[in-house]
């Protein structure tokens, strides 16, 4: 008889035939019914076979065959006929079910059509299997509701909403659009939004209205970078604007040079500072829209939301007429958004979060070729290892110690009040006491008690996959 090789202990081996791709085995199963699952009968009879072909696992880089000797039977109590239940199989298609669950993890860092391949299947299998899997995960997998929530755009294969947990760095969902009823269909079956403390977002108006609707009690922060970017896009309209009065060889230089105005000039190095220093000396009009973009940075200096406004009011009176209408746009957002542009002041988003999401758009467009979103969206919120796990420890309590009871003293005929005397006392002292029993320690609640926390996925560790080819 042929060794079971395929480590599935409710079938018999009957036969193994190989080539170079596949192995093609045969099997039966090693348990026959015992009663009828129509009417619990146990007066049965063989009624007939059928051959099954199951994919499994693929081993030693062959694909693998099952084909199962499938027994029919006959129940005498009621006359039905029925088929043994194959155990181990998967109940939706003809493969294992430790097939389907590898297939599904796989299809998270790999190609539906390299799984496919080294299956023997489909693609459109390998897509319905992911498809399962996500929809399991999607129940068992619970990411801790942040107090301090980023709503923000990714763009996959079009623009989506991102919602991220910024006091953990990580993303918590992925949305398919920006619509005001997608954030507010997310956020109104979110658990625990109640305890959400802070939104930060850019300046899109759905994402505030949402928050508005659904969890009114979050201060609303326009993160720094959102705000400040619109400075340095004007400074870009204003160097456009003068091309039309350059020479080729001069718009060459101004392209090569906008790195330039568009850095902090406490960043620019010598020879950078003199590039600036030529352009804005023979084109006053760009050193006026260097000098507003530099100021505007500068108001994020600000101590307080006062200061702030106070400096914002200052620096809008300083803008020149001739190059106002750049600057229009900054103009317009502050009046529209002046609270939570200010409220960031108070709350300010972290660098690390602002720094971290801006380079994951930058690696995005490495994914989303011939992929839908909902599995872009799985592939990236269940990627194996990219989650941040906190386990919830019990607090530390003190050890509580029994009180051990004197034993008393054998004072061998001495008056019973000879223990008050001096050296009663000291014959007292000297009995040895026995040491108490140890008590074992058992906490009010153990770690077992409290689930672990997971907190979303990592964006450093997500850039760092998508960077390997590892999704």
């Amino acid at each position: 008889m042929p060794a079971n090789i395929l480590n599935l202990p409710c079938y018999k081996v009957l036969s193994i035939q190989e080539n170079e791709h596949d192995y093609h085995i045969d099997v039966e199963t090693l348990h026959a019914p015992t009663s009828c699952p129509h009417c619990q009968s146990s007066n049965l009879v063989g009624f007939g076979r059928r051959e099954q072909m199951v994919k499994d696992l693929p081993m030693h880089g062959r694909r693998v065959g099952l084909y199962i000797d499938t027994r029919r039977y006959q129940c005498r109590g009621c006359g039905k006929t029925f088929y043994e239940v194959l155990p181990e199989i998967d109940e939706k298609r003809l493969m294992t079910k430790r097939l389907a669950q590898w297939m599904g993890k796989q299809a998270i860092k790999r190609t539906f059509a390299s799984i496919a391949e080294e299956v023997g299947c489909t693609e459109f299998t390998v897509r319905s299997v992911f498809s399962d899997y996500v929809n399991e995960l999607e129940k068992t997998i619970r990411f801790e509701t942040p107090k301090w929530m980023g709503i923000d755009e990714i763009h996959l294969i079009k623009p989506r909403g991102v919602i991220a947990n910024i006091q953990n760095n990580t993303i918590v969902e992925l949305l398919p659009n920006r619509n005001k009823d997608t954030v507010v269909h997310f956020l109104h079956h979110l658990e625990g939004k109640e305890r959400i403390q802070y939104v930060a977002m850019d300046m899109w108006t759905p994402y505030r209205d949402a928050v508005r609707a659904v969890i009114p009690q979050a201060e609303i922060v326009v993160d720094k970078f959102h705000v400040v970017r619109m400075a340095n896009d004007a400074m870009e309209r204003v160097r456009k604007s003068l091309r039309e009065s350059l020479t080729p060889k001069q718009r060459r230089g101004l392209m090569h040079d906008r790195f330039v105005l568009l850095k902090r000039e406490r960043d620019l190095n010598d020879k950078e500072r003199l590039n600036l220093d030529g352009w804005t000396k023979n084109y006053p009009e760009l050193g006026e829209a260097y000098r507003l973009k530099e100021q505007f940075f500068g108001i994020y200096d600000a101590a307080s939301p006062d200061e702030a406004q106070a400096k914002f009011i200052q620096w809008q009176k300083s803008i020149p007429s001739e190059i106002a209408d750049a600057f229009a746009d900054i103009e317009r957002a502050w009046g529209n958004w002046t609270m939570p542009i200010l409220n960031y002041f108070n709350h300010p988003v972290t660098n690390a979060y602002t720094e971290s999401l801006n380079s994951l758009i930058r690696v995005m467009n490495r994914l989303g070729r011939g992929y839908s979103f909902e599995a872009l969206r799985a592939k990236i919120l269940f990627a194996e290892g990219a989650h941040k796990h906190k386990l919830s420890r019990p607090k530390f309590e003190r050890k509580e110690r029994r009180q051990v009871e004197p034993e008393p003293v054998m004072m061998y005929g001495l008056p019973g009040n000879f223990k008050n005397f001096e050296i009663g006392e000291s014959l007292a002292r000297m009995v040895p006491k026995p040491a108490p029993e140890p008590k074992p320690y058992i906490p009010k609640s153990t770690d077992s008690e409290k689930p672990e926390k997971n907190y979303g996925v990592d964006i450093s560790t997500l850039i760092r996959m998508i960077e390997n080819g590892e999704l």
